[in-house]
C-alpha cells in the first residue's frame, strides 16, 4: 500500500548549501596556505638597507621594507645604503698646495651613501655589487682619486690663511666641485678634521712651488718675529724705566724711614736712660721701706699660714668625722637591707615549702589511710625547722646590729680623741714656731744693728782718711795759690820795671797761674768730693754710687740729646728742603692741565723714542761699516769687467769666461800640458805661426776641418806627424778628454 509523503523544504535547502560550504572551506584553506607561505618566505630588511630580489622578470625588484622571496625562483641580496665615511689625508710633500704656494697638511672626512632610489640602488648593484658597495676599501678605491683631485682644485683657489677664515666656503666649494651624484652614491657632507701648515723641513726646496712657499713662510715668520722682538724690547724698556722709577722712590722712602727709625731709637734711648735713672733713685729710696715691709709681711704671712693650717687641720678632722659617721650610717643601712633581703628570701622559701606541703597534703588525702602518721610527723618537723630558722635569723640580726653599733661608736670616739690631740699638738707647734720666729726676728734685728754700727765705723774710718787727704790737698792748693800770687807779684814788678808793654803780659801770666791754681783747687775739691761720695756710697750700700752713675748717664744723655737735636735739626732742614721741592714739583704737576700733562708725557715719550732710535741707527751704522769693510777686503783682489748686451750675449760671455778660466786652470795645474806646450809657453815657438803653416799646407780642406771634432782633428794631425809631435798630440788629446771638449766641433 503506497502512502504519499509531503514535500520537505528544509532538506532540499541543506543539499543545495553543501557545495557552497565546500567552496568556502577550500577558499579558507587556500588563504591560510597562502598566508603560511608568505609568513614563511617573507623577508624584511633593517633601516639603512635595501633588498634586491632577482625574479623571473627582466628587472630586479628593489624594496626598502621587505618582500616575499621564494627559493629557487628568487634570489635576494641585501645592500647597505647607510652613510659611510671616506677619509682623505694629505701631509708632507703630498700636502695641499694653496694659491700662495704654501702647502697645508689636511685631513678631510667625506660622508657618502647610496641614494635611496630604485634606479640608484640598481645602478650601484650592477656596477659594483651589493657586497662591495658597503666595503670601505672599495669606496676608497672608487672615490679617493676624485676627492683628492677636488681638494687640489679647490685648495689652489684659496690662500693658506683663507683656509681658516673661510672654512665654510672652502667646504662648500669642495662639495660643489665633487657634486652630489656619484654614479648612484650621494655626497651628504664633508668635515675638515685637521688643517695645519706643512713644516718647512718637510718641503722640497728643489720644487718651484715649495720654494715659493718656503720664501713666503720665511718672509712672514721673519716679519712676525721682528715685530714680536720689537714689542718685547719695548716691554723691557718700559719695565726697566718703571722699575728704575719705583726703585728710586723706594730708596727715598727707605732713607726717610731709616732716618725716622734712628730718631725714634735715639729718643727711646734718652727716655729709657732717664727712666732708668729715676727708677734707680726710686728703687734706692724704696729699698729700705721695702725691706721693713717685707719682714713685716713675712711675719704676718707666717702667722696667717699657721692659722690657715690649723683651720685646715680642724676642718679636715671634722670632715673625716662626718664622713665616718655617714659611712657607718650607710653601712648600717646596707646591713639592714641585707637582713631584710635574707628575710624575704627565707619567707619566699617558706611559702614555697608551704606550697609543697599543700601538694603533699593533697596527695596524703588520697592515700590518707596509708600515710596519716607520716604526714603529722612531717608537718611537726617542718614547723620546728621554721621556728629554728626564724629564731636563728633574729639572733644573727641582733648580733650584727650590736656589733656594728659598737664598732661605729669605737671609731667615733677614736676619731674625736685623735682630732682633739691633733688640735692640741697644732697649738703647741704654732706657739713653738711663734717663739722661734720672735727669737729669729730679735736676732736679725740685733744683727742688722750690729752691721749698721760696723758700717758706720768703717765709714767713719774711711771718711777720716778721705778728709785727711782732702785737707792735705786743700793745704797744697792754698800753698800753691800763695806761691802763685807771690810769683805773680814778683813777675808783675819785674814787668813794670822792664817796660809798660810787658805789664799786660805779666798780668796775663798771673791770670793764667791764678786760673791754674783755681783749677788745681777745684780738682782737689772734686777729688775730695768724689772720695767722700765714694765712701758714703760704700757705707750706705752703693746708693750714692748709683746716683752718681745716674747723673753721669743723665749728663751723657743730655749730651746725646743735644747732639741728636742738632742732627735732628739738620735732618729736619734737609727733609724740609726735599719736602718743599717735592711739594713744589707736585704742585707744578697738579697745576698742569690735561693738555699740559699730555704734552709733558708726549715729550718724555718722544725723548725716549729718540734715544731708542739713535741707538738703533748707531747699531745699523756699525753693521754697515762691518759689511763695507768685508766687501772692501773682498773687492781688493777682484777684477771687474763691465760689459753690456742682451741675454744671449751675456750667456756667451759667461761661457767664454768660464772656458778661459778652465783652460788657465788646466794649464796651471797640469804638468802634461806644460810639457806639451812648453815651447809655446816659453816663447820659443809661435802657436799661431804653426797653425798658419798647417792651414797653408793642409792635409785637410777647410770643409773637412769644420766637420771634424777636436779629437778627430788631433787624430788626423797625429797621423801625418813625426814621433815626437805624435806623442805631444796624443797628450793633448788626453787632456781634451779630461776637460770634456774632445767631442766639440771645430768652427
Amino acid at each position: 500500500m503506497r502512502s504519499s509523503q509531503p514535500h520537505q523544504p528544509g532538506a532540499i535547502a541543506m543539499s543545495d548549501l553543501i557545495p557552497i560550504i565546500i567552496a568556502i572551506v577550500a577558499l579558507l584553506l587556500l588563504a591560510l596556505g597562502a598566508a603560511a607561505i608568505i609568513a614563511r618566505f617573507y623577508r624584511k630588511v633593517l633601516q639603512g638597507q635595501a633588498l634586491i630580489v632577482n625574479t623571473m622578470k627582466s628587472e630586479p625588484l628593489v624594496t626598502f621594507t621587505g618582500a616575499v622571496v621564494f627559493p629557487i625562483i628568487h634570489r635576494a641580496e641585501v645592500m647597505d645604503i647607510s652613510v659611510k665615511t671616506i677619509e682623505i689625508d694629505r701631509r708632507g710633500k703630498e700636502g695641499l698646495i694653496c694659491q700662495d704656494n704654501i702647502r697645508a697638511d689636511i685631513n678631510v672626512t667625506f660622508f657618502v651613501r647610496v641614494n635611496k632610489t630604485r634606479d640608484d640602488v640598481l645602478k650601484v648593484a650592477q656596477s659594483i655589487g651589493c657586497v662591495r658597495a658597503s666595503d670601505h676599501e672599495t669606496l676608497r678605491e672608487l672615490f679617493s682619486a676624485k676627492f683628492s683631485e677636488a681638494l687640489k682644485t679647490v685648495g689652489k683657489h684659496f690662500e693658506f690663511v683663507d683656509l681658516y677664515t673661510k672654512r665654510e666656503e672652502f667646504k662648500d666649494q669642495i662639495i660643489r666641485v665633487i657634486g652630489t651624484d656619484l654614479n648612484g652614491y650621494v655626497l651628504d657632507d664633508c668635515a675638515i678634521d685637521y688643517l695645519e701648515q706643512t713644516p718647512v723641513e718637510a718641503l722640497d726646496k728643489d720644487n718651484i712651488m715649495d720654494a715659493e712657499g718656503i720664501r713666503k713662510i720665511t718672509a712672514q715668520t721673519t716679519e712676525k718675529n721682528i715685530q714680536t722682538n720689537e714689542l718685547r724690547q719695548k716691554e723691557r724698556m718700559e719695565m726697566g724705566s718703571q722699575n728704575l722709577t719705583a726703585d728710586e722712590a723706594i730708596f727715598r722712602f727707605e732713607q726717610r724711614r731709616a732716618e725716622a727709625e734712628a730718631k725714634k731709637a735715639k729718643e727711646i734711648a734718652i727716655a729709657e736712660a732717664r727712666e732708668q735713672n729715676e727708677a734707680a733713685r726710686v728703687a734706692s729710696d724704696e729699698g729700705k721701706k721695702t725691706a721693713v715691709v717685707r719682714y713685716k709681711n713675712e711675719e704676718e704671712a707666717l702667722v696667717a699660714a699657721e692659722a690657715k693650717a690649723r683651720a685646715v687641720a680642724v676642718a679636715e678632722k671634722n670632715r673625716e668625722r662626718e664622713v665616718a659617721i655617714e659611712t657607718e650610717r650607710v653601712e648600717k643601712a646596707r646591713q639592714l637591707e641585707i637582713i631584710s633581703r635574707e628575710r624575704e628570701v627565707e619567707l619566699t622559701r617558706i611559702a614555697k615549702d608551704k606550697d609543697v606541703e599543700v601538694q603533699k597534703k593533697e596527695i596524703a588525702d588520697v592515700v590518707r589511710s596509708r600515710v596519716a602518721v607520716d604526714k603529722t610527723v612531717a608537718q611537726e618537723e617542718e614547723y620546728i625547722k621554721d621556728l629554728r630558722v626564724v629564731a636563728q635569723a633574729k639572733r644573727d640580726k641582733e648580733a650584727i646590729t650590736i656589733a656594728a653599733e659598737a664598732e661605729a661608736q669605737e671609731a667615733l670616739v677614736k676619731q674625736v680623741k685623735a682630732a682633739e690631740a691633733a688640735e692640741q699638738c697644732a697649738r703647741f707647734k704654732a706657739k713653738e714656731k711663734l717663739a722661734i720666729a720672735d727669737a729669729d726676728l730679735e736676732a736679725s734685728d740685733k744683727q742688722a744693728r750690729a752691721k749698721i754700727r760696723l758700717a758706720e765705723g768703717v765709714t767713719a774710718e774711711r771718711s777720716a782718711e778721705g778728709l785727711a787727704s782732702v785737707r792735705v790737698k786743700e793745704a797744697d792748693a792754698v800753698a800753691t795759690e800763695k806761691l802763685g800770687l807771690v810769683d805773680a807779684k814778683i813777675t808783675l814788678e819785674k814787668m813794670q820795671a822792664t817796660a809798660v808793654g810787658e805789664e799786660k803780659q805779666g798780668l796775663a801770666r798771673v791770670r793764667i797761674q791764678e786760673a791754674e791754681a783755681e783749677a788745681i783747687q777745684k780738682q782737689g775739691l772734686a777729688k775730695a768730693n768724689v772720695v767722700k761720695e765714694t765712701k758714703l756710697a760704700e757705707a750706705v750700700g752703693e746708693e750714692q754710687k748709683g746716683l752718681a752713675e745716674a747723673r753721669v748717664r743723665e749728663a751723657e744723655a743730655v749730651a746725646i740729646a743735644k747732639r741728636g737735636e742738632a742732627e735732628a735739626t739738620a735732618v729736619r732742614e734737609r727733609l724740609a728742603a726735599e719736602a718743599s721741592g717735592l711739594s713744589e714739583k707736585a704742585n707744578a704737576m697738579k697745576a698742569l692741565d690735561e693738555a699740559g700733562r699730555g704734552h709733558e708725557e708726549f715729550r718724555l715719550r718722544l725723548e725716549k723714542e729718540k734715544i731708542v732710535e739713535m741707538q738703533s741707527i748707531e747699531m745699523r751704522r756699525q753693521i754697515a761699516e762691518a759689511q763695507a769693510s768685508v766687501l772692501a777686503e773682498a773687492f781688493k783682489q777682484a777684477k771687474i769687467n763691465i760689459v753690456g748686451g742682451d741675454g744671449a750675449f751675456f750667456d756667451r760671455f759667461v761661457k767664454a769666461a768660464t772656458l778661459s778660466h778652465t783652460l788657465d786652470g788646466a794649464v796651471d795645474g797640469s804638468d802634461t800640458i806644460k810639457t806639451v806646450f812648453r815651447e809655446y809657453l816659453s816663447g820659443e815657438k809661435s802657436l799661431p805661426e804653426d797653425i798658419r803653416q798647417i792651414l797653408t799646407r793642409p792635409a785637410l780642406s777647410s770643409g773637412d776641418v769644420q766637420r771634424l771634432s777636436l779629437s778627430g782633428l788631433l787624430m788626423r794631425l797625429a797621423s801625418g806627424a813625426d814621433d815626437k809631435a805624435r806623442a805631444n798630440i796624443h797628450k793633448l788629446l788626453d787632456e781634451a778628454k779630461k776637460l770634456g771638449i774632445d767631442d766639440e766641433l771645430i768652427r
